[in-house]
Parts: C-alpha cells; structure tokens; sequence
C-alpha cells in the first residue's frame, strides 16, 4: 500500500473526482502533504456523472471504513493509505463508495 498525498487520484464509483484537502503540511511525500486520518471525510466531489431526476449524484464524502494506518501516525493522526474506502452521500445510499484510483506516488509505501 503508499501513502496518499494531496495529488492522489481519489474517486467516487461513478468517477467523479474528491477533492484532498491535507490537514497537515510538515510530513510530506516528494514535497506533497501527506493526508492523515479525517483528511478525505466531508469532502467535496466535483464532476461525478451520476444524476437524474431521481438520482442524486455524489457531492461529499461520508466516513472512511478502511484506509487509515494502525501503525502510522502523524501529530497522532493516522496516515491515509492507498486501500482506502469510504461511502458518498450519493445514490442509491450507502452503496457508493469513494476509493484511491491511483496514488501518484512510489517513493513511499506502508502495511496497514
């Protein structure tokens, strides 16, 4: 698994895009801001496809159900790891998940 940093790809099933937003700045992977736990919960989804009269598509990101580190901390935040998965406030509910499409780093990688 690697580190996710602010330029990880994160996306919605559907493919819409998450926006990282790193709550820490001093741990970095190749000058990027690693995300640490809390990091990808409650956060904006732009351009996800899934819409229609009856479907609402996925605009936030819910609570992440794996992908935090057990052993890896920073300022006691868990770091975010490339098996994240999470759920989307899009439809049908409780179904779409967000998940790492692609890291965009191999410098640094870490079991869970």
């Amino acid at each position: 698994m690697r580190w996710i940093h602010r330029d990880s790809l994160i996306t919605c099933d559907h493919d819409g895009r998450v926006a990282n937003r790193p709550s820490q700045r001093w741990v970095t992977v190749q000058g990027v801001p690693v995300l640490v736990e809390a990091d990808p919960e409650g956060r904006d989804i732009t351009a996800c496809p899934n819409y229609g009269p009856t479907i609402k598509p996925c605009a936030k990101t819910l609570k992440v159900t794996v992908g935090y580190s057990a052993w890896l901390r920073v300022d006691g935040h868990r770091v975010v790891l490339s098996n994240l998965d999470g759920l989307t406030d899009g439809t049908p509910p409780g179904l779409v998940h967000h998940t790492v499409r692609d890291p965009r780093q191999t410098f640094l990688g870490a079991d869970a």
